[in-house]
C-alpha cells in the first residue's frame, strides 16, 4: 500500500502505483485539511467576489454569477472545455494524470470537498482511467482540456479505459457501484486549473529516460569490450578533474560494469611499461568519441534527468490552482500557480537530452556496421556470405530515420507561445505539447537502442568473446539471446526489433 498526503510524493511511488499497481491510500491528517480547507471556503465566499465561484472563467471574468448558477457553472466548465483531439493518450499516462491531480489536489489549497480525492483514489485503485487526448491543452491555466475530462468522468460522464477498453463512464459506474462526484462550490475549477497532465506524464517521461540511460551505458560497455577499448577514458583520475555529478557517475558505473571483463585494455601495459618502437600503429591509440567521450556525452543527460525529476516531483508536491484558498491565514489568493513553465522547460531540456543519446546510439551502431571504422568486424557483422547476405544493413536505416525524427522533435515547445483566450492567457507554456513530444522522442530512442542491442549481439558471436565478458555484459547478452538468437541467413526483422524494444522498455537494469 501506498499512502499519499503525510509526505511528498517520489517517483518510486509512482513507480509502485502505475507500474506495479500496488493500492494507494489517503493520509487521514491530509483528508481533515481538506475539510478545513472546503468549510472555509463554503463560508468564505458568503459575502465575497472569489474568481471563478462567482464570476465568470478567463476573459469574462467581469461577470458575476447568481447564487442559484454557480453549480451549474462548474458543470459547464467541465463539459465546454471537453474539446481534446488527436489519439485518445495511452491508459498509463491517463493514470498518471490522476495520481498527480490527486496529490496536488491533496496538498488542501483548493476548498475542494474531499469526496472528489476519494472517488480519485477508487479510480485509480480499480484501474478505471478517463480517456484524455493529445491535442488541446496549452499549459495555462494549467492542462484545461486534458484536465477537463477527468473532470467529466468524475460526474460519470464521457469515456473510460476500463479492463483494457474504452467503455463508456456510466456504464462502468452502474457495473462498479460507483457514483459521480457532488459539485459544492469549485470542483470543476479546481480539477481542471493545474498542470497535472504535463506532471503526471512527465514523471512517467522520467522514469522511462532514467531506465533508457541504464540500457544505452550497458551497450556503451558491451562495445568497449567489442573493441578492446583502453580503460583510462572512464577512470577516476581523468574524470574526477572535471566536476560534474553526472559524468563521474557515469564513470564510476562504466568502472563497475567492466571491473571482471578480460577485453578492456590497461594503457600502462601497452603503452607506458613497454617501449613502442613501430612508426604507425596497428591498434588505435584512442578510440572514436561515441567510446571514448561516453562520461563526457552521458553525463550531461543523467543530471538533466536529475534535476527534471527534482521539478516534476515539486510541482506534483506543489498547489497548483487558482485560486489558492488558504484556510489558515482565513485567504483567498489570486494569481497563475497553474501556469506550467517550470514543467515544460524540463520536458524540452530532457527531449534534447534523449535526442542526444539516440545519436550516440546511431553513431555507436554505426561504428559497428563500418568494417572500414572498426576494423574487427565484417560489413554489416554479416556472419552469412558477403554480396550474398546483408547482415545487419537493413536495420541501420530504421535507426538513422528514427534518429532524424527525434532531432527534428527537438525544437522546442516551450518558446512555441500563442495568445488565446481572447488574449487573457496572452503567453502560455505548451507543457503538455511538451510533456507528449518528450514521450515520442523517449519511445523513438529505444527503438534506436533496440537495434544497437541487435548489433551488439552479432558482434559479439561473430567475434566469439563470450567467456571474455565482464559478467554483468554476459548476462545482459544471455537474456537478450533468448529474445534476439543469433541469425546468418537474412530474415525478416521488424518484429525481432520490436520484441528487444519491448524487452528494454519493461525492464529496468541497474548500472547507474
Amino acid at each position: 500500500m501506498v499512502k499519499i498526503g503525510d509526505k511528498k510524493i517520489s517517483a518510486d511511488d509512482f513507480y509502485k502505483v502505475l507500474i506495479n499497481n500496488i493500492h494507494l491510500d489517503l493520509d487521514d491528517e491530509a483528508v481533515l485539511k481538506l475539510y478545513r480547507s472546503f468549510y472555509f471556503l463554503k463560508e468564505f465566499t458568503r459575502e465575497k467576489l472569489i474568481y471563478g465561484i462567482n464570476t465568470g472563467f478567463g476573459p469574462m471574468a467581469q461577470y458575476r454569477i447568481n447564487h442559484d448558477d454557480q453549480i451549474k457553472l462548474q458543470y459547464n466548465l467541465i463539459r465546454s472545455h471537453c474539446s481534446g483531439s488527436g489519439n485518445p493518450i495511452p491508459e498509463i499516462d491517463c493514470k498518471a494524470v490522476m495520481l498527480a491531480r490527486l496529490n496536488t489536489l491533496l496538498q488542501g489549497f483548493a476548498g475542494i470537498h474531499p469526496d472528489t480525492l476519494i472517488l480519485i483514489k477508487t479510480l485509480i485503485n480499480k484501474n478505471i482511467s478517463p480517456v484524455i487526448y493529445e491535442h488541446g491543452g496549452l499549459g495555462a491555466s494549467g492542462d484545461l482540456v486534458q484536465l477537463a475530462h477527468l473532470a467529466l468522468t468524475l460526474i460519470g460522464e464521457g469515456e473510460v479505459y476500463y479492463n483494457g477498453k474504452i467503455t463508456s463512464t456510466k456504464e462502468v459506474f452502474e457495473k462498479e457501484n460507483l457514483k459521480p462526484m457532488e459539485i459544492h462550490i469549485r470542483e470543476g475549477l479546481a480539477l481542471m486549473n493545474g498542470t497535472s497532465a504535463m506532471s503526471g506524464i512527465g514523471v512517467l517521461n522520467v522514469i522511462y529516460a532514467e531506465n533508457l540511460v541504464n540500457w544505452s551505458l550497458m551497450a556503451s560497455a558491451a562495445i568497449m569490450e567489442i573493441v578492446k577499448s583502453f580503460d583510462d577514458h572512464y577512470s577516476t583520475p581523468l574524470n574526477e578533474v572535471k566536476h560534474h555529478y553526472g559524468q563521474n557517475a557515469v564513470a564510476r558505473a562504466l568502472q563497475n560494469t567492466l571491473s571482471d571483463s578480460q577485453l578492456v585494455k590497461k594503457r600502462e601495459e601497452h603503452h607506458y611499461n613497454q617501449k613502442v618502437e613501430v612508426d604507425v600503429l596497428v591498434e588505435k591509440m584512442q578510440e572514436y568519441y561515441s567510446i571514448r567521450c561516453v562520461p563526457q556525452i552521458a553525463g550531461p543527460i543523467v543530471d538533466t534527468i536529475a534535476y527534471a525529476k527534482e521539478v516534476l516531483i515539486n510541482e506534483i508536491n506543489s498547489a497548483n490552482d487558482n485560486p489558492i484558498v488558504d484556510w489558515e491565514r482565513k485567504n483567498v489568493y489570486h494569481g497563475g500557480n497553474f501556469h506550467g513553465d517550470y514543467v515544460s522547460l524540463e520536458m524540452d531540456k530532457l527531449k534534447i537530452a534523449m535526442t542526444k543519446l539516440s545519436m550516440l546510439a546511431e553513431r555507436q551502431l554505426n561504428f559497428l556496421l563500418n568494417d572500414k571504422l572498426n576494423n574487427i568486424l565484417p560489413p554489416f557483422v554479416n556472419h552469412g556470405t558477403l554480396g550474398l547476405n546483408l547482415g545487419m544493413q537493413g536495420v541501420q536505416f530504421t535507426a538513422t530515420s528514427t534518429t532524424a525524427e527525434n532531432q527534428m522533435l527537438s525544437n522546442p515547445m516551450y518558446v512555441h507561445s500563442i495568445p488565446s483566450n481572447n488574449d487573457n492567457q496572452d503567453i502560455v507554456s505548451m507543457g503538455a505539447n511538451a510533456a507528449l513530444m518528450c514521450r515520442k522522442v523517449i519511445l523513438n530512442s529505444y527503438e534506436v537502442l533496440a537495434i544497437e542491442w541487435m548489433t551488439i549481439l552479432q558482434a559479439i558471436d561473430y567475434l566469439k568473446i563470450h567467456d571474455k565478458l565482464s559478467s554483468k555484459t554476459k548476462k545482459t547478452y544471455d537474456e537478450l539471446r533468448k529474445i534476439f538468437p543469433c541469425f546468418v541467413n537474412d530474415s525478416v526483422k521488424y518484429k525481432d526489433q520490436k520484441a528487444v524494444k519491448d524487452y528494454l522498455f519493461n525492464n529496468h537494469i541497474e548500472v547507474l
